[in-house]
């Protein structure tokens, strides 16, 4: 008999009849969203959340200064000053004409901030290129390989998007030769920090901070727009630095509280019209019919998917070319790029995905696994059988699926043969916690990163035993 699989987790919010009704006459809403409000833990206090209103903005230099209390003392001044410093050197790189070079990510959070930056540096009269690290060949993140190829190109100032957080190695390396870094992520922060001169995260602000929620394409997008300012030059970057704010922030699943809600009301606005020929031509090419505003669905499963699809199995250049060119033509062929791509990313997860949840129900019906004393699911393509090969770059996706399906944390890997390594995608449910699980098996992994929800990692394939133990 098939051992029975956990119990999924339905919360059902206790209905308040007088309460929503108190509160929807307070905000001027129907009794059904005050319920609906009560269960998000929306209050009278909140109308900020129904009506954002972008005439109180906060200021970004005085929030980015306040850290959260639990920073160490030694570290509260650099990580308080950072966005002034990062402000300043970066005048200072566009006056000279120093090179900057942006090491982005592969994912649309890591793509739109770097497109995001490039635009910028370019209408500010900066000398700005970038790099994006293969995703098949190199993993997620900065590297020495990075560095090194950048000191050669006579770079200067490097920043990374998306990234950075936990990239010690590759930025000490960096200030040895001489360059500046500064360092623009959200995820979750380890132990050490990397020696940069300059650490922008969310992560180091009070949680009550509006910039708290912030995804890395809105790390960027706060310090463009406060060196457009500073320049003079914010009115000819707002609009198109908010598109892409809205396009990352969305694909990302960044929450949509504090500034994020706020940038993001106007910016779906904006997006049917954008400023950004790419962005037009992506619309087209999805088939969208839009009127006065975008809603957030169209971006998720529509735009996003088709962006995400050239970082995980095609080359970053097609989106940054896509989303920085101010040519009708070449921005048509880069979607059409992109949707050829996307279709090949949805016949592969579909075909993982197959694969995957048959070997892991087999496992299951033959008692061989039982998820409710296992609690984790650790699944590898070799093990299914030796000509299995699951492509890395949509297996986070699949893990996802398998989440929803199996109620379980998803640890799926893809066997590189020639290295004897297992790379990791981890998708996870609200109890627990993937970045702090990275860090528990630190001892048996390579590199690695993420947060709460998900994360990644590369292992040596003999320890695949250890990790199931752990």
């Amino acid at each position: 008999m098939a051992k029975p699989l956990p119990t999924q987790r339905w919360l059902i919010s206790p209905a308040d009849p007088s309460g929503a009704e108190a509160l929807a006459e307070q905000l001027g809403v129907s009794p059904l969203m005050g319920q609906l409000l009560l269960n998000r833990g929306v209050g009278a206090n909140d109308r900020e959340f129904l009506y954002p209103d972008l005439d109180r903005l906060p200021d970004a230099l005085v929030a980015f200064r306040q850290v959260a209390p639990e920073v160490p003392v030694e570290m509260r001044d650099l990580i308080g000053g950072s966005l002034d410093y990062s402000i300043d050197r970066l005048q200072r790189a566009i006056r000279n004409q120093e090179k900057i070079a942006i090491c982005g990510d592969y994912d649309v959070d890591g793509m739109t901030s770097t497109a995001l930056l490039l635009r910028t540096f370019r209408i500010l009269g900066g000398i700005a290129d970038y790099e994006i690290p293969s995703r098949m060949k190199e993993g997620y993140g900065i590297n020495d390989r990075i560095v090194q190829d950048m000191h050669q190109a006579g770079v200067k100032v490097i920043i990374t998007v998306d990234n950075g957080i936990s990239a010690h190695q590759p930025i000490a390396l960096a200030r040895q030769l001489g360059m500046t870094v500064i360092v623009t992520d959200h995820h979750d922060i380890p132990e050490t920090l990397p020696p940069a001169q300059a650490l922008l995260n969310p992560k180091f602000l009070a949680p009550q901070s509006p910039f708290a929620t912030i995804a890395g394409v809105g790390v960027a997008y706060v310090l463009a727009l406060e060196l457009a300012t500073v320049l003079g030059k914010r009115n000819l970057l707002e609009n198109s630095l908010l598109e892409l704010f809205t396009l990352g922030t969305i694909a990302d699943l960044a929450e949509l509280s504090g500034i994020n809600r706020v940038l993001v009301k106007k910016g779906l606005k904006l997006l049917p019209r954008s400023e950004i020929v790419g962005i037009q031509a992506l619309i087209d090419k999805a088939g969208l019919n839009l009127q006065d505003k975008m809603r957030p669905e169209a971006i998720g499963f529509r735009l996003g998917p088709r962006i995400n699809a050239v970082g995980r199995i095609g080359d970053p250049q097609i989106v940054i070319d896509l989303l920085t060119t101010s040519d009708w033509l070449e921005a048509q062929a880069k979607a059409e790029e992109c949707e050829q791509l996307n279709i090949t990313r949805q016949e592969l997860c579909a075909q993982i995905e197959v694969e995957a949840s048959n070997f892991i129900q087999e496992k299951i019906d033959k008692g061989h696994w039982d998820l409710t004393k296992d609690k984790t699911i650790v699944v590898v393509d070799q093990e299914v059988s030796p000509d299995t090969h699951w492509h890395h770059g949509v297996i986070g996706i699949v893990a996802s699926r398998l989440v929803e399906k199996f109620g379980a944390p998803v640890f799926i890997g893809s066997v590189e043969t020639e290295k004897q390594e297992v790379r990791f995608s981890v998708r996870s449910i609200p109890e627990f916690h993937v970045f702090e699980s990275l860090e528990f098996i630190s001892d048996i992994r390579g590199k690695g990163g993420g947060h709460k929800a998900a994360g990644g990692f590369s292992m040596p394939l003999a320890n695949l035993p250890l990790l199931r133990k752990d």
